[in-house]
């Protein structure tokens, strides 16, 4: 049987686990959804005024978080690596979802395009890009 557990707060969640410090949480075998659960929450709670929804389909192509704002369309992956790489699914559902443009985030120190209307960047650059926005029109 597969039980799975549902805590909306990442600090009691790593409370939880005993997760004191990034050295604890770099050894936790779940790192990943840690850090995309942590990425989608201070991006939710810094961009209130964005729509906000994921994409999965049965053949598990997924995005994990969809932003949408008046006619803009932004998809974000989150990455745990500093080397992220993303699955053949993730550009079947960019295709799905027509994004304006795509983010991978991960804990990388500076930004770069990774393919057509993709970039690797910062949680915080991401951020900063978007606030400096403000209406949603895309820049590329």
């Amino acid at each position: 049987m597969n039980q799975n557990v549902s805590c909306g707060c990442l600090g009691l969640f790593h409370a939880l686990l005993d997760i004191r410090n990034i050295n604890d949480l770099l050894g936790y075998p779940e790192m990943d959804a840690s850090w995309e659960g942590f990425l989608i929450e201070q991006i939710l709670l810094s961009l209130p005024d964005w729509r906000a929804s994921f994409y999965q389909d049965v053949a598990k192509s997924e995005i994990d978080l969809i932003l949408q704002k008046g006619r803009t369309t932004i998809a974000i992956e989150c990455k745990a690596s500093s080397a992220p790489k993303v699955a053949r699914g993730f550009w079947t559902a960019l295709e799905v979802v027509k994004a304006d443009e795509a983010w991978i985030l991960a804990p990388v120190k500076d930004d770069y395009p990774y393919k057509k209307n993709v970039r690797i960047a910062s949680p915080t650059s991401l951020l900063t890009n978007l606030s400096v926005r403000g209406g949603g029109e895309v820049k590329n």
